[in-house]
C-alpha cells in the first residue's frame, strides 16, 4: 500500500488562493499514512496543508516531523534510519526518537547545540492508520467503532490519488445520486435511477448524520448480487466520513446467502496534500461473506474509486464553493449542501471557495 510520491501527479495550485490553512484544519487529525507502509526503519516522505512531512518508526513508535533538517533545510526523509535514529543525507547530522540531534559528524567530540532539533508534530494510529495533526488537536480521532467489533472483519483498501480538492472528494463519498451513472452498473442503473427519499440531516458533536438513503444496486456488493441497500451517512470532520450500508440480496432465489443483519461500513479519509490534491485512503468493516477475500474487496473499491476520480478530478472551480449560490443545490444534494455549511461554520477557507462572485446562481429547493 506503499503510497506514491505526491509530486508525481500532483495538478499546478491554479487555484490555490488561501495558502495558509485555517486553524480548524490545522488543530485537526488527519491520516497521512497505512501503520503497515512505516514499519520498523521505513521512512516515508508525504505532504499535508502544503507541508512537507516524513514519517519513520523505531521500537514500534511512530514519528511524524517536518520533513526539514534544521542545519542546511536539507529533506529528512532522503535518508535513512540507524539504531532509532534518523540521519539527514546531506551532512549526516542524526536525529533520536525526541527530535534531538545527538550526533553531528563534522565535530564528533562537540556536544549539539540545543537548537540542533527536528520538528516533531502530534502523531497517533488507530484503525490501521496514522494520524497526524499540524496543531493542538480539539478533537479526539474520529470514531469508526466497527473496526473494534469482533463481529466484523476489516480491510484496508488504496491509497488512491486524486487530483482534486479533498472536500469536493468527501463530499462525492456523500452522495449517492451519482451512483446510476458514475457507477453504473455497479453502484446504480442508469436507465432507471433511483428517486432519492426524503432523508434528514443533524448536526452534532462528531458531525454531521442522516437518516437512511434507500438505493437499489445490480451489483451492490463483492457477492456480485443485486441488493436494496440503506446508507448511513456521518461527516465527521471536514476531510473524514463514513457510512453504514446496511444490504439486503434483492435476488429471492440468492437470499440464503445473507440476511437482514447485514452491514458494511467503511470510514474515508481525504489527506488533504495542499488545496486541490488530495489521498483517499479506506478502512473497510464487513459483518457478512466469510468467503470473500481481501483481494475481493480490494478489486471493488479500486474500480469504484477509479470511477469516482474521473469525475472529480473534473470539477470547477476546484476548490469547493461554500458561497451556496455558485451551485445549484437540490432537495437530493441535501447532506453535500449541509457539508458546505458546517465546513464554513468551521471557519474552513483553505481548500474553498467563497469570497468571489458567483459563476452562476442559485439555489432552489428541488
Amino acid at each position: 500500500m506503499l503510497q506514491e510520491s505526491p509530486d508525481r501527479w500532483q495538478r499546478p495550485l491554479s487555484s490555490a488562493v488561501n495558502a495558509k490553512p485555517d486553524q480548524a484544519l490545522v488543530n485537526d487529525w488527519h491520516a497521512v499514512a497505512f501503520s503497515e507502509d512505516v514499519p520498523d526503519g521505513r521512512i516515508l516522505g508525504t505532504q499535508l496543508l502544503g507541508e512537507e512531512l516524513v514519517i519513520w518508526r523505531h521500537a514500534g513508535k511512530v514519528q511524524v516531523w517536518k520533513d526539514l533538517c534544521i542545519h542546511r533545510g536539507a529533506q529528512l526523509s532522503k535518508g535513512w534510519v540507524v539504531n532509532g535514529t534518523i540521519i539527514c543525507p546531506y551532512h549526516g547530522w542524526r536525529y533520536d526518537c525526541d527530535a534531538k540531534c545527538v550526533l553531528i559528524p563534522a565535530h564528533p567530540n562537540t556536544p549539539p547545540p540545543l537548537k540542533a532539533r527536528a520538528f516533531p508534530h502530534r502523531a497517533v494510529e488507530r484503525y490501521g492508520l496514522i494520524w497526524a495533526s499540524l496543531g493542538d488537536p480539539q478533537h479526539d480521532v474520529p470514531p469508526f467503532a466497527e473496526w473494534d467489533n469482533k463481529q466484523f472483519r476489516t480491510f484496508h483498501t488504496g491509497p488512491y490519488p486524486f487530483c482534486a480538492n479533498a472536500f469536493r472528494s468527501v463530499e462525492n463519498f456523500l452522495d449517492a445520486t451519482h451512483f446510476p451513472f458514475v457507477h453504473a452498473g455497479l453502484n446504480g442503473v442508469m436507465d432507471t435511477p433511483d428517486q432519492i427519499n426524503d432523508y434528514k440531516v443533524t448536526k452534532g458533536p462528531d458531525g454531521l448524520a442522516t437518516t437512511g438513503v434507500r438505493v437499489f444496486q445490480p451489483y451492490g456488493d463483492h457477492r456480485e448480487l443485486p441488493v436494496h441497500a440503506e446508507y448511513f451517512y456521518r461527516a465527521l470532520r471536514p476531510t473524514t466520513a463514513c457510512f453504514d450500508k446496511h444490504v439486503k440480496i434483492a435476488d429471492p432465489a440468492q437470499a440464503h446467502r445473507g440476511s437482514d443483519e447485514d452491514r458494511f461500513c467503511m470510514l474515508l479519509t481525504a489527506q488533504p496534500l495542499d488545496e486541490v490534491n488530495c489521498i483517499i485512503r479506506l478502512a473497510v468493516a464487513i459483518n457478512y461473506g466469510p468467503e470473500l477475500t481481501e483481494a475481493d474487496i480490494r478489486r471493488r473499491q479500486d474500480a469504484v474509486f477509479a470511477q469516482d476520480r474521473a469525475i472529480v478530478e473534473t470539477q470547477h472551480p476546484e476548490r469547493i464553493p461554500l458561497d451556496l449560490r455558485a451551485e445549484l443545490h437540490l432537495r437530493s444534494d441535501k447532506l453535500g449542501l449541509e457539508y458546505r455549511r458546517w465546513l464554513k461554520e468551521l471557519g474552513v477557507t483553505y481548500g474553498t471557495y467563497g469570497d468571489e462572485p458567483p459563476p452562476r446562481a442559485a439555489s432552489q429547493p428541488g
